[in-house]
């Protein structure tokens, strides 16, 4: 082989190995990697709180100089056997006697999942648009009111009584956002305020309806709660009565598909992501700002409006009350951060909070670890995803947009080339 030939095959193998560095410098400089490193940093926080409150790593503390293999053998034991029951209770029954047992907890985890699927695409929404929608749960009290009160009162064949109820609880949700949206759009009121504040309205409006008789309180009952929801409206279970798994998941999937779709395929879409990115810049393009505002926010509210509707017809098919948000407006916000107001993302991000709740109450039952605990991994998720220059730092993450050496030693030289 001529020096020619050789000089050319080395310059072959440095452009391929530049380019799959680059690849990699591109993976680990994205968001996915901050997300990943913030749920490690969670995960090792909650940890310390474990091993901080477990009575045998304190009563074994107490003589470490004497005999420390005493106590890292504690702490082995309290943090393994902790996550170790998180995991049993959230995926995989490992003391079942049968896959249909083995398999429940992944059911449940999914079951917790499928409203902070929804409401958590509600919230990416507004978030790709440069809008913080922080009103899900009052958007989720009113559609749970409106789609409940047509579960009850209204009697139609299913499915179309099911498919009427979730209808009228995206309109309550859409309507209750839009609100928000064209105060935001008309006004210039800020929507973090605006919502918030349409929250407490939400829930005090709901509480009144369900403390009145012959609006939403149950009749002959003085508990505020509505009635059990009809049959016709409930949303049936996907894999038999023995699991929680409900309709309402495929509902999930198909709004992660519309929300991908209308962000990255639609027109209405490329309005969105423009007015969030520069909305100076978008009005100049010819988009309606205001209006494209209140779409936004109809389309969060309507999101949003389906985890709550989907609460009452697929999880709480008894009758619920002013509690039925659970939450869930508020771990949205954590789950569209951490999936950085990615569908994909959201989704995947929801999930893994699903599994913390289902496994969570298992945690504490055979652990004794306080629940409490996987509320703290929650929240330093949402801090450590709201810091990510210190995630960056921790594990030495490349900064996005900043090429790594040796593609800038490649790319000099095909200048030198050309």
């Amino acid at each position: 082989m001529s020096d020619t030939q050789t000089s050319a095959e080395h310059r072959r193998v440095a452009d391929d190995s530049d380019r799959w560095r680059e690849a990699l410098h591109r993976i680990v400089s994205g968001s996915w990697a901050v997300s990943l490193g913030a749920i490690v940093l969670a995960v090792l926080g909650g940890s310390i709180m474990i091993i901080v409150t477990d009575p045998g790593v304190q009563q074994a503390s107490a003589y470490f100089f004497s005999r420390p293999s005493d106590t890292f053998a504690a702490i082995g034991s309290s943090v393994g056997g902790a996550y170790y029951a998180l995991f049993r209770g959230a995926v995989w029954d490992f003391g079942a006697d049968s896959f249909a047992g083995a398999i429940r907890p992944l059911t449940q985890s999914l079951t917790m999942a499928t409203p902070l699927i929804m409401a958590g695409l509600g919230v990416a929404v507004g978030f790709r648009a440069g809008l913080f929608n922080i009103g899900g749960r009052g958007q989720m009290l009113v559609a749970a009111a409106a789609g409940g009160w047509i579960g009850f009162a209204v009697d139609m064949p299913w499915p179309l009584h099911m498919l009427v109820a979730v209808l009228a609880g995206m309109v309550a949700g859409a309507v209750w956002a839009g609100i928000a949206g064209v105060l935001k759009a008309y006004t210039g009121a800020h929507e973090v305020i605006t919502t918030i504040m349409l929250n407490y309205v939400g829930f005090y409006l709901v509480s009144y309806l369900l403390a009145t008789p012959g609006l939403l309180q149950a009749p002959g009952s003085s508990n505020p709660k509505t009635p059990h929801m009809l049959t016709s409206a409930i949303m049936p279970d996907l894999l038999g009565r023995r699991y929680n798994l409900h309709l309402g998941f495929i509902f999930a999937l198909l709004a992660v598909a519309y929300v991908w779709w209308l962000l990255n395929r639609s027109s209405t879409g490329f309005a969105f992501r423009a007015v969030g990115e520069n909305p100076a810049a978008a009005k100049v393009a010819g988009i309606d700002v205001p209006r494209t505002t209140v779409s936004v926010m109809l389309v969060a509210g309507a999101l949003v409006g389906l985890a709550g509707v989907t609460q009452v017809l697929g999880t709480v098919t008894t009758g619920f009350s002013y509690d039925i948000d659970a939450g869930i407006g508020f771990d949205a916000i954590t789950v569209a951060l951490l999936g950085g107001s990615r569908p994909i993302g959201v989704m995947f991000a929801a999930i893994l909070f699903g599994a913390f709740k289902a496994g969570g109450s298992v945690m504490q039952a055979a652990e004794g670890v306080p629940i409490e605990i996987v509320q703290v991994v929650q929240a330093l998720i949402v801090l450590f995803i709201a810091a990510p220059p210190l995630v960056r730092a921790v594990f030495r993450l490349p900064q996005p947009g900043k090429r790594p050496k040796r593609g800038k030693r490649a790319a000099r030289r095909q200048e030198v080339a050309a």
